[in-house]
C-alpha cells in the first residue's frame, strides 16, 4: 500500500496541511500528527471560547475576524450551562474521533512501512542469496580452474621427474660399468704392480740361509757369522750398552747352543761403565759371545775385545790399549777423590788385560809408554795375537746373515747410542755418576755434552 502524500483537515476558518509522508523515521511523523491534532483542539477551543466570550491566544487571522465580528452587533442572549456543556462535549467528541482517526492512520502507515520493509529485507536476501551463489558458482569455477591447472602441471612434473629419473638411471648404469671396467684396469695393474714388487723383492733375498755353527772357525782360517749377531760401533755410552746387552738376552732366550757375535767395524771406545756393563751381559750369557774387530778397536772397545770369550780379527784391523782418561775440576780435596775413583776404575780393568797378558798392571803401564810416548799402544791383529789382545786372526769371514739386499733398505752406520740420544756424532752424553772415559781421542773430534 503506498501512504497518502499528504492529509487534510478542515475546519471553520482553519486548513492543516501535513506535507509527504517521511518514510524514514516514524518520530518525525508522530509529532507532526501531534502537532495537527493540537492545532484542531485550538481551533475546536477557540470556537468555544467564542461563544462563551472567554479569551483565547488564538492566531492572528482568527483574532481579526473575531474583531471583524464584535464590531457587529450581538444578540444580548447568553447560552445555558447545559447548552456549553453539550458543545464541548461535541467538540471533545469530534477531538476523540480526529484522534483515533490520526492514530487508525498512523498504524496503517506504519503497517505499510513494515510491510515496505520486509518487502526490502526479502529483496536483499534474494538479492543477497543469488550473490551469493553467482560468487559460490564463480570461487567452484576458479577452484576447478586451479585443481585442472595443478592436475596439468603434476603431470608434468611427474613426467619430467620420470625423465629424470630415467636419464639418472641411465647414467648410474653407466658410470657403473666405467667403474667396473676402471676396477678391473686397477686390479690388472695392481696385479701387475704386486708381482713386480713381489719379484723385485725376492731379488732382493739370496737363496740361502744363515749358517749356524757350534765352532765358526773353520780350518780355512774363515770365520763364519750367523745372523745371530750385533753390531757395536762408534762410542761406547749407555744407550750403546743397553743395545748390545738387550739383543745378548734375545738371542739367549732364543737358542743357547750357537755363539752370538759382537762385530766392530770402527770404536774409539768410550765410558767405562758402559763398557762394563757390556762386559758383564758378555760374561753372564749362557751362549759364546765372540768379538769381531774388523778395523778398529781402541781402549774400551779394545779391552770388550781381550777379554772376551773368544775373539777374532782381519790382521790389518787395528787394536789400541791406554790408560783411562779423564777431565775435572775442583779444590785439592775432589781433585784427590776423582784420582782415587780413577785409580779404582782402571784396576778393575787393567788387572784382567795384563793377567791374561801373563804381566802385572805396573809392567803394562810401562810398556804402553814404551811404544809410544803419548801411552796409546797400537797394535795390528797379528801382533796382538803375540800379545793376547786378539785370540784369533782370520784370513776371511763369511756374513751369512746378510741374507737381504743391503741397498733395499739402508740402515744408519752411526752408533746405537747416536739414535737414543738424539745428539749429533761427535758429541758424547754426559757421563753417569762416578764414571770416567776410556776412549781414543786424540783430535779432540769428540766432545763432551755440556
Amino acid at each position: 500500500m503506498t501512504p497518502p502524500e499528504s492529509l487534510n483537515f478542515h475546519e471553520p476558518g482553519h486548513y492543516v496541511h501535513l506535507g509527504p509522508f517521511d518514510m524514514k523515521t516514524t518520530t518525525n511523523r508522530a509529532l507532526a500528527m501531534t502537532a495537527s491534532a493540537f492545532i484542531l483542539t485550538g481551533s475546536i477551543l477557540s470556537a468555544d471560547q467564542s461563544q462563551t466570550n472567554t479569551p483565547v491566544n488564538l492566531p492572528a487571522e482568527t483574532k481579526n475576524l473575531e474583531k471583524a465580528e464584535t464590531e457587529k452587533p450581538a444578540p444580548k442572549k447568553k447560552p445555558s450551562k447545559e447548552e456549553i456543556a453539550k458543545a464541548r462535549m461535541e467538540k471533545e467528541k469530534s477531538r476523540l474521533a480526529l484522534e483515533n482517526a490520526l492514530a487508525a492512520e498512523e498504524s496503517k502507515m506504519e503497517l505499510n512501512e513494515l510491510r515496505q520493509q520486509v518487502s526490502r529485507l526479502k529483496l536483499e536476501k534474494e538479492l543477497l542469496a543469488e550473490t551469493l551463489a553467482v560468487a559460490e558458482l564463480k570461487q567452484k569455477k576458479e577452484m576447478a580452474d586451479d585443481a585442472a591447472q595443478f592436475r596439468e602441471e603434476t603431470a608434468e612434473l611427474t613426467r619430467e621427474m620420470n625423465v629424470a629419473k630415467m636419464q639418472a638411471e641411465k647414467m648410474t648404469a653407466q658410470l657403473k660399468a666405467t667403474q667396473a671396467e676402471f676396477g678391473l684396469e686397477m686390479s690388472a695393474l695392481e696385479r701387475e704392480i704386486k708381482t713386480i714388487e713381489a719379484k723385485y723383492r725376492r731379488d732382493n733375498y739370496t737363496q740361502s740361509e744363515p749358517v749356524y755353527l757350534e765352532e765358526p772357525f773353520l780350518d780355512d782360517g774363515t770365520l763364519v757369522i750367523s745372523d745371530r749377531r750385533i753390531d757395536l760401533n762408534g762410542p761406547i755410552f749407555s744407550g750403546t750398552a743397553d743395545h748390545v746387552s738387550e739383543r745378548i738376552n734375545y738371542f739367549n732366550n732364543k737358542d743357547t747352543e750357537y755363539p752370538i757375535f759382537i762385530v766392530i767395524d770402527n770404536s774409539p771406545g768410550g765410558s767405562v761403565m758402559s763398557g762394563m756393563s757390556i762386559m758383564k751381559a758378555m760374561h753372564g750369557s749362557e751362549a759364546p759371545v765372540y768379538v769381531v774387530v774388523k778395523t778398529f778397536a781402541a781402549s774400551m772397545a779394545a779391552s770388550l775385545t781381550t777379554l772376551a770369550e773368544r775373539s777374532f780379527a782381519f790382521p790389518n784391523a787395528v787394536i789400541l790399549h791406554h790408560q783411562i782418561l779423564s777431565g775435572n775440576h775442583g779444590n785439592l780435596t775432589e781433585t784427590r777423590e776423582h784420582t782415587r775413583m780413577m785409580e779404582e776404575w782402571w784396576r778393575r780393568l787393567a788387572n784382567p788385560i795384563a793377567k791374561k797378558m801373563g804381566i802385572s798392571r805396573e809392567e803394562f803401564i810401562k810398556k804402553m809408554y814404551q811404544e809410544t810416548v803419548t801411552g796409546d799402544w797400537t797394535e795390528f791383529a797379528d801382533q796382538a795375537k803375540k800379545l793376547k789382545w786378539v785370540d784369533h786372526v782370520v784370513s776371511n769371514i763369511r756374513e751369512t746373515s746378510l741374507v737381504k739386499n743391503p741397498d733395499a733398505k739402508r740402515s744408519s752406520t752411526a752408533s746405537p747410542n747416536a739414535s737414543v740420544t738424539s745428539t749429533p756424532e761427535n758429541i758424547i752424553p754426559r757421563l753417569n755418576p762416578m764414571d770416567v772415559l776410556y776412549m781414543y781421542n786424540p783430535d779432540g773430534y769428540y766432545q763432551q755434552q755440556k
